[in-house]
């Protein structure tokens, strides 16, 4: 497949999501009802209150319905309107989440996660709200014979109410299982789930992220709350490294350092072969923000293995 529009997919194109036809297979993270009485494992996060995954024509209250990039609908990953303090765990509902659950095609080497997304704060006040954001990414839960792993990237756009406008990637952690998941003794590994678990500073970093050194960016937010401008992002991870690869995000390429990868932890039972790339947003307020996600691509570049 050749580069075509937004998007520069690696040599084996697994997935073209285009939410005019529908999910696509996004859904929201739920809990595993594995408990007694098909009660959730654990409560230290409360899966049950984070924000819906939808289908959105991004209908806006002024200038009514604006639509996708190409067609009528996107993925609308909201929260609700709840926030903790930077420095503090996610409060119930401040994130929102979408998942896609595939598996590692044989003799894969790379893949790339590409979409085109917007964010936006709930236009349901005066005022852009483009500080009521604090952040969104992409990262890909991925595991194989040795370890699961959780490469991605973070938008920190306003903490506290201030701008931020800067990119983080998920890094190393050497804290314990249990300071991960705070004081929690359950089956969260150090690395696992980072978008809501170790713990955070009130700068909007955490244990397990690394500032881009070249990471400061001003995304497209527009001078009218009704406006959405789609902007390219690009993931691409080494699955025989664990290790980043690249990432571009508008007319922007940032640099990793030289063999920068996530927490390594332990595999978990079942899931060798994980490839589940997961969308999120979350709120800095107590106000209702979204990820605006469409025309996903997921690629993959495959051959013997070295």
């Amino acid at each position: 497949m050749t580069s075509t529009g937004f998007f520069d997919p690696l040599p084996r194109v697994l997935v073209t999501d285009d939410f005019d036809r529908g999910m696509s297979g996004w859904l929201d993270l739920r809990p595993n009802f594995v408990a007694p009485g098909f009660r959730e494992h654990s409560d230290d996060i409360d899966l049950i209150h984070w924000g819906p995954t939808m289908l959105s024509s991004a209908t806006f209250a002024f200038g009514g319905t604006h639509g996708s990039a190409q067609g009528t609908y996107s993925l609308k990953i909201s929260s609700r309107a709840a926030a903790a303090a930077p420095d503090q765990p996610p409060a119930p509902g401040s994130m929102g989440l979408a998942i896609k659950r595939l598996a590692v095609p044989p003799r894969t080497r790379r893949v790339r996660i590409e979409a085109l997304v917007a964010y936006k704060a709930e236009q349901d006040r005066p005022g852009l709200g483009v500080n009521d954001v604090r952040a969104f990414g992409l990262y890909v839960d991925l595991q194989d014979e040795l370890h699961r792993y959780m490469p991605g990237v973070r938008y920190v756009n306003a903490v506290a109410g201030k701008p931020v406008r800067r990119w983080q990637f998920y890094s190393p952690t050497d804290v314990t299982d249990e300071q991960w998941s705070y004081g929690a003794d359950g089956w969260h590994k150090a690395g696992i789930d980072p978008q809501w678990f170790g713990a955070r500073q009130g700068d909007g970093s955490t244990v397990a992220t690394t500032w881009f050194a070249d990471g400061t960016q001003h995304l497209i937010y527009n001078e009218s709350d009704d406006k959405l401008n789609w902007t390219p992002l690009s993931l691409t991870v080494n699955l025989e490294t664990r290790a980043y690869e690249e990432f571009r995000v508008g007319n922007r390429r940032l640099s990793f350092p030289v063999g920068a990868h996530p927490t390594l932890a332990p595999a978990y039972n079942d899931i060798e072969g994980l490839l589940n790339p997961v969308f999120f947003v979350e709120a800095d307020t107590d106000r209702r923000v979204s990820l605006f996600v469409d025309s996903v691509v997921i690629s993959v570049e495959t051959g013997e293995q070295s």
